[in-house]
């Protein structure tokens, strides 16, 4: 069974991965996403249905990871309008 400290640490992973994201959408998607597939889980207590969930989730930080790198290579060119500034 996985332990709760590795828990924790995949979803600060995924966390920071979704930071890292320069669109406002995108961050808080991430972030909206994360935290609520894992309060989704949080009362798991079948050890295949826990050790599942973490696999699906690590999984997840991958792609997100993946999905990153080619983010930050090709970024868009126009600012979201919560990221602009008023003058």
């Amino acid at each position: 069974m996985v332990s709760r400290s590795e828990v924790l640490s995949l979803c600060r992973a995924l966390l920071r991965a979704g930071r890292q994201y320069p669109d406002y959408n995108i961050r808080e998607y991430t972030k909206r996403r994360t935290l609520d597939g894992f309060r989704m889980n949080k009362n798991l207590t079948d050890p295949s249905k826990v050790n599942e969930a973490f696999a699906e989730a690590k999984a997840q930080l991958v792609v997100a990871e993946r999905v990153l790198k080619v983010y930050l290579a090709y970024p868009p060119k126009t600012k979201n309008i919560m990221e602009v500034k008023l003058q």
